[in-house]
């Protein structure tokens, strides 16, 4: 009889010629336990889903109660289903004025296309300008904005009438004119290795946008519900979107994503064509109800007021020669280091002791520190003892290697 990991490597679609091949049986709070019992510590919250933790316990019980009420009834948009209206209305408690419309999607590179497509029908505007070292999804569009060509090079042609401006760089500015639709950023670049500008910057492209009528577009698909301390990271910049982007924190594990606008703006997609976007299973009446439950907890439980804190002890206990830097934004971290070589070995081997980490798709020095935001003193401790436990283990090997 095939095991698990067999049929994986059989019938599943690799992404990877080394996937990780962990096995979990099952999950709550920070940890992850395998089918044999071993138990890891989970400093990456899937990368930054599990905002809330895994199973968490407001969560599951709304799933539960949803469950017993309805499943999929009819596609976005056509019927009043209270799971969406309730979640649109808490959203919009949390946002300033004029972001009071939201479109439910299933998933980040969803939300990414949808905002996409309404700032070109909004304003008539056939181009985008994005970010190098910007990752906003694996779909088309989203890849197409997306700044790292070493992905998009073999698929392309992709979107045409994409720009790239580098970020934090008020000199390449200019090239966001009459012609530009919008301007799609991370409010804090994730696979850059948590990168952010300051708030001066983030004024000068808002500034730029109105004057040449283009929309701006914040994705924090990554940075959003909570994880930088602030329930939207743009909160930290004294800007606000025409358009904004959510998805991975929000949903408590479950899959959802939302692009939020103005009434005004997102009208556009009702007529010429009627219908401007559709989805069958956005907005999907139990992610809703999970996504709800996860603001309840994030507001109810404190935990924006624990994030700074939390952030500050990791970078108290993280100090080592092997450790160049630590940048954060909140419970959004990167831990440098000299070399993916160094970086990867460590990883792997704080895996073997029980910890999960990974590194960035853009900067392969650096490791995620993303842990869920329930994560306690205690499991901070414990996390960075391992994680040096790690670093210690691969430097001997790696001077033991250079001596000989």
């Amino acid at each position: 009889m095939l095991t698990n990991r067999q049929l994986f490597l059989n019938n599943l679609a690799q992404t990877s010629d080394f996937p990780l091949m962990l096995e979990v049986e099952k999950a709550e709070g920070v940890w992850m336990t395998s089918p044999e019992g071993k138990q890891y510590l989970d400093l990456i919250s899937g990368i930054g889903v599990s905002n809330v933790g895994h199973r968490h316990p407001k969560v599951i019980a709304a799933l539960k109660d949803q469950a017993d009420k309805f499943l999929h009834l009819m596609v976005y948009g056509e019927f009043v289903q209270s799971p969406q209206v309730r979640l649109a209305k808490q959203l919009k408690t949390t946002l300033p004025d004029n972001l009071d419309n939201v479109y439910l999607l299933n998933s980040g590179s969803e939300a990414v296309e949808g905002a996409l497509k309404l700032a070109k029908r909004f304003t008539g505007r056939p181009n985008i300008v994005s970010c190098y070292n910007a990752y906003h999804g694996s779909s088309h569009g989203a890849l197409s904005v997306t700044g790292d060509e070493n992905f998009k090079r073999k698929f392309r042609p992709l979107l045409p009438g994409i720009c790239h401006i580098h970020y934090g760089a008020y000199h390449d500015l200019d090239k966001i004119d009459h012609d530009t639709a919008c301007v799609i950023i991370e409010t804090v670049q994730g696979e850059a290795g948590v990168v952010h500008a300051c708030s001066s910057y983030f004024e000068a492209v808002r500034e730029r946008c109105y004057e040449v009528g283009a929309l701006l577009v914040l994705d924090e698909i990554q940075c959003g519900f909570g994880r930088t301390g602030k329930f939207w990271a743009f909160e930290h910049f004294d800007v606000v979107p025409d358009i904004l982007i959510a998805a991975k924190g929000m949903g408590g594990g479950m899959p959802i994503g939302a692009f939020i606008s103005s009434k005004e703006i997102m009208s556009v997609f009702k007529n010429n064509p009627i219908l401007g976007h559709i989805s069958t299973f956005g907005g999907h009446p139990m992610s809703a109800v999970a996504s709800s439950a996860t603001i309840e907890v994030i507001q109810e439980e404190g935990l924006l007021d624990e994030v700074d804190a939390k952030a500050e002890l990791f970078k108290d206990q993280l100090i080592h020669p092997r450790i160049k830097s630590i940048r954060n934004v909140g419970l959004m971290m990167a831990v440098e280091m000299e070399s993916f070589d160094f970086l990867k070995a460590v990883i792997d081997e704080a895996i073997t002791l029980g910890l999960l980490t990974d590194w960035f798709l853009f900067n392969d020095r650096s490791m995620r520190i993303a842990p869920p935001l329930i994560i306690t003193s205690e499991e901070i401790k414990k996390a960075c003892k391992l994680i040096l436990q790690a670093i210690n283990t691969i430097d001997r090997q790696f001077r033991s290697t250079a001596s000989s």
